[in-house]
């Protein structure tokens, strides 16, 4: 569908947040929702023993603000959750599945809450309303007619608690696959992969304390004003206490610019925090280089000034040195210089920061992970840090900022394809099974074997599979492959629009909704992206009497499906406490759970990298040595990359806006770089396509307005999902399979 208003581009913004963002916030929740439901909610938005904003996964400080603990799109988050309008069997009644298909991303998300389970039955157009029996039935034959178990795959988005993941995980390995694709396939997998190899733990080490103490922050490929606002907050803290911040993006990114505290006078009234004392806008996925560069100028300074380097840590805590510094130290400086796109003396500049400073925290986004290298750009920062010694050590070491509140819970609670031995034999010693030994199906790998007809049965839980997923039009023929597709969700999405041979959709809760069990408010918990335990309890009269807890629509699926006497579903969602019991003997680090969660600042899960003792195999912090981006780019190719908008969160819609990037009513843009536009005898609002040819699939998507922006020649910006058709599904990172979602190679057609 057409969006009604015209395309708006101007000028980009040099500050994020103020008292624009609180005035743009408030409407967006009060245009949904009554203010007494609105401010009893964000009354209680991140507050201890309160509800857990369902958007990113930033931790929350020991001392809450009493004005408000959340920011613009956490309010967005809750607007868009909680909002007052519904989607019932009426509503499916008046659209078909074709007329909902015309409509936008945005437009589906506005359409309300679900409210009662609903099926699409073989040859029907319009969705119809079902009983859970007869889900759950339906549900439990078509996994029980599957020749083997691997031809099905369970999906987990971030948003879903602990105890559901938890309960999710049991029942697929009680069935009798590790098939269990997950969001973070698409987005931190390479930081997982490259932490694991080389500080033992596929998690950051800091704390939100860190970050307060550091000298030093460097940010990669993140845009925190939009994709974690609070962050920004912590950053201005840092920066009181003395800190300095270099940000390297290959985009100007308002937030990273200055940033106007709304709870302060000075982001009021004032000018705001500058952020950034550096900024580097290096070329896409030039990473590596710039790494490089400035590890060999660190060398060359620390031949005259040893203590640059922290040596005592590099020989009592780590291995692989020598290997690391005489491969690095065979590289032309120069050539590194000149595949970042900078000038020598801005990298030259970062060298004299890194060297006069020890605390050093290094944070990222999925700019340094989707890429076919991503995992090698995140092991070549650690290598950075393991140099100065900066890990293990307060206020500083590795910050991987996650996208989603409960996507780091996910993995700890054994939602993964490639399950850790010691996972599959506590759950073998406590439930009386042997679980499958074999790795299961990635988000990629899933895809591919649906397209294939290997998989024939997909289940998710929360998110929009199809709108997160690469190659878009590849993926839709792999969901339509299938027998059945069955999504749990709150809220209509793209998803459920392309659907096996029969689809279903399974209203559930949200964070905001209260669950009642025999007269009992039941919480559930959740990990945040610094591996702290904390509880999350809804405060709201859910949709309608049809909809279920996430746990709840697990267990009873499970009932439906299996056959065994092993685990009593019933007796586990009776109290939610008897899913943290079992949480417990499972899953090390959660001792005496259920009386540990009810601290008002929940517990840390125990980390070898926080502490300086590494669990890799041979206990030591690993130097590695790491490849560039090497596929050679055509003269007239460029490569592009995609992001979020302002009104945005992963593939929820908030708006239409991106009022930091100047764009306003539309997202069919790509940024370019000014001189770019002017060679190609374009200009601003020109419609453009954007095109390529992977494994002879030609891919292409019409309809981009050219936006003139602060971004390096050659490269180009574009927003997802728009973009994701131009993603090949075999563009993946090495080792971590992620979507290379972030580096595609495309041409111009005007």
């Amino acid at each position: 569908m057409k969006d009604s208003k015209k395309l708006i581009i101007d000028k980009q913004a040099n500050s994020a947040a103020g008292m624009k963002a609180v005035i743009i916030s408030l409407k967006q929740i009060f245009g949904v929702m009554s203010k007494k439901k609105a401010f009893k909610i964000l009354n209680k938005l991140n507050q201890k023993e309160g509800v857990d904003c369902p958007g990113c996964a930033w931790p929350d400080p020991d001392h809450r603000s009493k004005l408000g603990e959340y920011c613009e799109n956490g309010v967005k988050a809750i607007a868009e959750e909680a909002m007052e309008q519904t989607a019932g069997p009426e509503f499916f009644a008046k659209y078909s599945i074709d007329e909902l298909k015309a409509q936008s991303d945005y437009w589906l998300g506005q359409q309300g809450r679900l409210t009662h389970p609903m099926v699409l039955l073989p040859g029907a157009k319009h969705y119809t309303p079902i009983s859970w029996d007869e889900t759950n039935a339906i549900i439990g034959k078509e996994l029980k007619a599957l020749a083997s178990p691997h031809e099905a795959a369970f999906y987990t988005s971030g948003r879903t608690s602990n105890e559901a993941a938890f309960l999710y995980q049991l029942f697929v390995r009680m069935y009798g696959t590790n098939n269990l694709p997950d969001c973070s396939n698409m987005c931190h997998e390479s930081s997982g992969v490259a932490l694991s190899k080389t500080v033992g733990i596929g998690k950051g080490s800091v704390t939100l304390d860190d970050l307060y103490k550091a000298e030093l922050i460097l940010i990669f490929g993140q845009n925190p004003a939009t994709n974690h606002p609070r962050m920004l907050s912590s950053l201005e803290k840092a920066k009181k206490n003395g800190a300095k911040v270099v940000s390297i993006n290959p985009m100007k990114e308002a937030g990273l610019i200055r940033f106007k505290n709304p709870q302060t006078v000075k982001g009021i009234v004032g000018g705001g925090t500058e952020i950034s004392d550096l900024y580097l806008q290096l070329k896409i996925n030039e990473d590596v280089a710039l790494l490089k560069a400035v590890m060999y100028k660190l060398f060359k300074l620390s031949e005259t000034r040893a203590e640059i380097l922290d040596s005592e840590f590099i020989a009592n805590k780590t291995a692989g040195f020598e290997d690391f510094k005489t491969d690095l130290m065979q590289s032309d400086v120069n050539q590194l210089v000149q595949r970042t796109g900078l000038d020598e003396s801005e990298i030259d500049q970062l060298v004299t920061l890194i060297a006069d400073r020890k605390k050093i925290i290094a944070c990222w986004g999925m700019g340094l992970t989707q890429h076919v290298n991503g995992v090698d750009n995140i092991q070549e920062v650690v290598n950075l840090l393991l140099m100065k010694g900066s890990i293990g050590k307060e206020g500083a070491g590795t910050c991987p900022v996650r996208g989603h509140s409960n996507v780091q819970g996910d993995r700890t609670m054994g939602i993964a394809e490639r399950p850790s031995k010691e996972l599959l034999n506590k759950i073998s010693e406590n439930f009386g099974f042997t679980p499958p030994q074999d790795h299961g199906y990635s988000v990629v790998d899933a895809i591919t074997a649906m397209h294939e007809k290997k998989v024939k049965v997909f289940l998710g839980m929360g998110g929009n599979f199809l709108s997160a997923a690469p190659d878009t039009h590849y993926t839709a023929e792999a969901l339509s492959n299938c027998s059945l597709t069955a999504h749990i969700s709150t809220k209509l999405n793209r998803s459920h629009l392309t659907h096996g041979k029969t689809a279903l959709i399974l209203p559930s809760m949200g964070r905001t909704d209260r669950y009642m069990k025999n007269g009992k408010s039941q919480f559930v918990t959740v990990e945040n992206s610094m591996g702290v335990i904390h509880t999350t309890q809804g405060l709201l009269q859910p949709p309608s009497e049809f909809v279920e807890s996430e746990p709840v629509i697990v267990a009873n699926i499970a009932k439906a499906t299996l056959d065994q006497d092993k685990v009593d579903w019933d007796f586990l969602i009776e109290d939610y406490a008897n899913i943290r019991d079992l949480i417990e003997k499972t899953i090390a680090g959660f001792e005496n759970f259920n009386e540990r969660v009810k601290q008002p600042l929940g517990f840390e899960l125990p980390n070898g990298a926080r502490t300086g003792d590494f669990t890799t195999p041979n206990k030591k912090a690993n130097f590695t040595v790491n490849k560039m981006y090497s596929e050679a780019i055509e003269a007239d190719e460029f490569i592009m990359m995609t992001t979020r908008s302002h009104d945005q969160f992963n593939t929820t819609i908030y708006g239409l806006d991106d009022r930091y990037r100047g764009v306003y009513n539309g997202r069919m843009v790509v940024f370019m770089n000014e001189e770019d536009v002017k060679s190609r005898g374009l200009k601003k609002g020109d419609k453009i396509a954007l095109y390529n040819n992977y494994g002879n699939r030609k891919r292409e998507v019409e309809g981009f307005a050219v936006v003139p922006y602060n971004i390096p020649k050659g490269c180009l910006a574009t927003y997802f999902p728009e973009a994701n058709p131009l993603v090949p599904i075999g563009l993946t990172a090495h080792s971590s399979h992620t979507p290379s979602s972030k580096s595609v190679r495309v041409k111009i057609r005007a």
